[in-house]
């Protein structure tokens, strides 16, 4: 099995840097761009890890299976919309991150990116994985995003402080579906940045991004009934904090500040 793994890794890289010689890559490109294919198989790898932990978001183990049906979320429930709406959020961050690795040669950034990428697809992995084990669809039409926040404000939930729920819901705009995406706008100008100008704006982008994921994973700790996906939102919660602290810290040093003042 090594030895089968071993010639493959060996085939692939050989693959890449072939390919990238023919269009004049340098050798340190070849080694970037061969690490982030292997990043993409971990995440994989990860993602399939994640998706084999889904059965216990029928609940904990119980011994009378009907009880446990019966707790099976609905369609309109804070559960199922989060895991909608979460995997969406995610996948935003997730190409944010592969544009970024692709325009700028800041290692502490792509790093980042690196991180954040592994984590929310394999985080995404296993929302979309509850949502296959409820027996739910990933989109539901004619809902709107965020509507389980609203409808948790409504039921006196407090959602105060959270975009866009201290009124009427989030307002979508430019591709922007929940509180903390990117626009069409501003992805288009990633794509165009380069190198520091890149790195900076991918922070900044990033920054508000988890901004609005931290308010989206507190409304599901307080709204959501599934043990385990409460406790993935608490934990997306404690990692984005973190990550919102170290952006801050890398804006710093690179003479550049968050867009907004806000804190999460």
């Amino acid at each position: 099995m090594t030895g089968t793994t071993e010639t493959t890794e060996t085939t692939e890289t050989t693959e890449t840097a072939e390919a990238t010689d023919a269009t004049g890559g340098t050798a340190s490109g070849r080694t970037r761009r061969v690490r982030w294919a292997a990043g993409s198989a971990v995440a994989l790898a990860l993602l399939f890890a994640g998706a084999a932990t889904v059965a216990s978001a029928r609940g904990e183990a119980d011994p009378h299976p009907a009880a446990s049906a019966a707790r099976v979320p609905e369609t309109d429930s804070a559960d199922a919309g989060f895991a909608r709406d979460m995997a969406v959020h995610h996948q935003q961050a997730v190409e944010m991150s592969f544009i970024v690795r692709d325009r700028t040669d800041d290692e502490d950034v792509r790093r980042l990116a690196y991180d954040i990428a592994n984590t929310q697809a394999n985080q995404r992995g296993m929302l979309l994985g509850w949502l296959d084990l409820w027996e739910l669809p990933k989109a539901a039409p004619g809902q709107e995003p965020m509507a389980w926040m609203e409808a948790g404000r409504h039921a006196g939930h407090d959602m105060a402080g959270m975009p866009g729920m201290d009124g009427g819901g989030y307002e979508a705009h430019d591709g922007s579906l929940m509180p903390g995406m990117a626009t069409r706008t501003e992805l288009e100008q990633l794509r165009r940045a380069d190198g520091e100008q890149a790195a900076v704006l991918y922070l900044q982008l990033m920054t508000d991004h988890h901004k609005g994921g931290v308010d989206m994973a507190r409304g599901c700790a307080d709204l959501c009934t599934v043990t385990v996906e409460k406790r993935l939102a608490r934990g997306m919660v404690d990692g984005q904090r973190s990550e919102l602290r170290a952006m801050a810290a890398m804006l710093s040093e690179r003479g550049a500040a968050p867009r907004s003042g806000k804190a999460s």
